[in-house]
Order: C-alpha cells, then structure tokens, then sequence
C-alpha cells in the first residue's frame, strides 16, 4: 500500500522515525518544545542505530522494540486515523474506531520498520521553529541531507496535548501520510464497507510478506 509514500520515507531513512522517544521528555515537569524534541529525540534514534548490530544485521525484534519505545508514544493515532479514513469515520461504530485505530497503529509500524532499514549515516538540518509560544498546532521541519542528491524535506505536523506534542501528521517531500491513506481507505470502504476495510489492514499486516528491515546488506 502506497508504494510512492514508502520509497519518499525509505530515501528519507532514519528521518522518519524522528519524533521518537520521550519517555524523559515526559517526565519533566515542563514540556519540551516540538523542535527541540524532535532533534534531540533524532539524533538519539540515529545513535543507537549505528551502535546496534543487532539492527543493522535486520533484527526484526530489535527494530519493533525501538519503534514501539520511541516512536509510537509520540503520535497521535486515534487523530490520524480519523483524518485517514474521513469523511467514513463517522460512518464506523466505536468498536469499529477502535480497530481500526489499532490496525492503522499496526500498518504505521511496519512503515517505520522498512525506513529504518535505509538508514546510511544522512545528515539532519533540523529548520528554525516559525511559531508562537500560545502556538497549539504547529509544523517542525527537517532536511536530510543526501550524498549526491537533493535534500529531502520532513514536515511534522504537531499539535500540544496534555501529555505533550503529538504528530498527527508526516509529509515526506510534500507527501502527507494522511492524505495517501485517505485516498487507499475511501477506496476500501466505498467497495467493502467499513468492516471490508479492518479486514484488509489485519490481513495485511498478518501477512506472511513482511517489510525488508535493517541488514539488507547494502554494499
């Protein structure tokens, strides 16, 4: 599922599993500003990429771990899936919601886990926050810098939670995440209904083909 999205997000490597992390964040009494968290948090993914073999030989356990641990406590999901599925979200029961929430949670993790296999040491431009402090929904931007290629950008769009910033969408060169979900998702539910559309993301997601992860051996 969509192919364009997943090549933008594995070029853009470790960058989109940038908003990672915060379990110290979290603890602090004040929260963290959305820029600083999400470079601090960056560069703390990056490093323990390159001083884990385990993940850099494809250690799909090792991989998940990371991404459960500093990724997912950082997003939004019920907000994104609901902006993913649209104008049918209304449409499902609260049963419904929740499970779909849970397999947009699922799909989103084995996403994260191909990008990471495609990290090879790009360097992050982390851009100045253009925001105000009363601010409540903001967008932190990112530039990975490409040996021999354009840069690529990484938007994140955030919004202030009472736990803290919580992404409720990534666009990868321009490509919002939500967005091409939508489209996949309205298509779904147009031809199978609500209940049509759960079933397609648990398949997916407990199919036997999963995702390539860190170690394809890139020479």
């Amino acid at each position: 599922m969509l192919p364009r999205f997943v090549r933008l997000a594995t070029a853009a490597a470790a960058a989109a599993v940038v908003l990672a992390g915060g379990a110290r964040a979290q603890a602090q009494s004040e929260i963290q500003a959305p820029d600083l968290l999400v470079k601090t948090v960056t560069l703390e993914v990056v490093d323990i990429i390159q001083k884990d073999k385990d993940i850099q030989k494809g250690d799909r356990k090792k991989v998940i771990a990371l991404i459960e641990a500093k990724v997912l406590p950082h997003f939004n999901f019920q907000a994104m899936t609901s902006s993913a599925v649209g104008r049918n979200w209304d449409k499902a029961s609260a049963e419904q919601k929740a499970r779909l929430t849970d397999e947009f949670r699922t799909l989103l993790v084995r996403t994260y886990s191909s990008a990471l296999a495609s990290y090879s040491n790009q360097k992050f431009e982390f851009r100045p926050l253009r925001a105000k402090p009363t601010d409540t929904d903001v967008t932190v931007h990112v530039r990975v810098m490409q040996s021999g290629d354009q840069p690529m950008t990484i938007d994140y769009d955030m919004e202030k939670r009472p736990g803290g910033w919580k992404v409720w969408d990534v666009r990868v060169g321009g490509i919002s995440l939500v967005a091409n979900y939508r489209t996949e998702f309205d298509n779904q539910i147009r031809e199978n209904g609500v209940e049509g559309l759960i079933k397609t993301l648990y398949a997916k997601n407990n199919s036997a083909v999963q995702p390539a992860v860190a170690g394809a051996q890139k020479k």
